[in-house]
């Protein structure tokens, strides 16, 4: 099964926000084991858009669009979809009922445009915004092909396509896909390669796919079988053996574990813990941390007793001259302060 990306949005071409969605969408799909053999973006013009997708219909069994479904004049991508499926547009009344009781909950009126988003494709499977106004959709497109209709902002679409679209695909694809991450640290990916090319070479079920990420190497194992079991059963074999080659460079197997969190974790097993004094990292350190409450609570030790110095120091030189030597000592010191008061906390 292959599946074409399409993100509408004159936006995008003119650079004016960065298109993560292509990247999103291409790697859930992929974790389906759908074939993304074409991604195409594409402003906010009605003939440009609908070649597109009548141009994808020839060569794609599935059709994914994102942006374009808002209330204004230039969001005509539903509009489009439909026309290339030969279908009318519907008013979903669950559609209209939601936006209704959205405006009526942030106690504005509801402009007459707003009523453009509960209108729908008359064959299709609304999928409902949890997080927006505007609904996607799921076509029935002409020759058993499915077109995806889904909002722009990342916010929406990702855990729209994630809890609605993502069960659809899943059951159109025979078939289990179970798949496990092996997530490495440390190595380049050209390495990394040389180290499983017979792997490689010699795939079937399952696969081994390498991506680079930023200074680390995901490897991909995934598995096809009637059942999650029998699937399981053939990938874990082969995580097993990634596991001898790359030993501790292989900081987890799981999906939504990020190498912050499982330093976090070790040092909590072992007791210990950290605190930052950074200088040109812009915070960076601490940032990459902060979602671990252990850490943030270090951090907050660190800046309180940071605060805390500094104000002492401020108040004992009040009236003097401005010695900037002076200056740059007493903020060093009141850093260092911080972070060992942090690490005491």
């Amino acid at each position: 099964m292959t599946a074409e990306i399409i993100c509408v949005g004159t936006e995008i071409l003119l650079g004016n926000i960065v298109n993560t969605n292509a990247a999103y969408l291409s790697e859930r799909l992929a974790a389906l084991g759908i074939s993304v053999f074409f991604e195409t973006t594409v402003g906010d013009n009605p003939e440009r858009v609908e070649e597109v997708i009548r141009t994808g219909m020839k060569r794609s069994d599935i059709l994914i669009l994102s942006g374009g479904l808002g209330p204004t004049k230039d969001d005509l991508t539903k509009e489009i979809a439909a026309k290339a499926c030969g279908q009318e547009l519907v008013e979903d009344a669950e559609a209209k009922e939601r936006l209704t009781s959205y405006f009526t909950s942030i106690k504005r009126p509801m402009t007459e445009n707003n009523l453009k988003q509960a209108m729908v494709p008359e064959d299709c499977t609304v999928l409902y915004n949890k997080n927006g106004t505007a609904p996607g959709m799921v076509i029935n497109a002409p020759e058993d092909k499915k077109i995806i209709l889904l909002p722009g902002p990342p916010g929406e679409l990702i855990p729209m396509f994630h809890e609605q679209a993502e069960p659809i695909l899943s059951r159109l694809q025979p078939g289990i896909l179970y798949s496990k991450v092996v997530k490495i640290d440390c190595l380049g990916e050209s390495y990394v390669e040389t180290q499983i090319m017979d792997l490689i070479d010699e795939q079937s079920n399952p696969t081994v796919a390498p991506y680079a990420k930023l200074g680390e190497v995901h490897l991909r194992v995934t598995a096809k079988a009637d059942s999650e079991d029998e699937a399981k059963e053939l990938v874990m074999p082969m995580v097993e053996e990634l596991k001898s080659r790359f030993g501790d460079k292989i900081y987890t197997i799981e999906e939504d574990e990020t190498l912050e969190e499982v330093v976090v974790k070790m040092l909590e097993s072992r007791g210990d813990k950290i605190a930052c004094a950074e200088s040109c990292t812009g915070g960076l350190l601490a940032g990459k941390g902060i979602r671990q409450r252990r850490f943030f609570w270090g951090l907050l030790s660190g800046l309180f007793y940071f605060v805390v110095l500094f104000a002492v120091s401020w108040a004992m030189n009040m009236g003097s001259p401005i010695d900037m030597e002076r200056s740059v000592t007493v903020m060093g010191v009141c850093a260092l302060g911080g972070t060992i008061g942090g690490m005491i906390s």
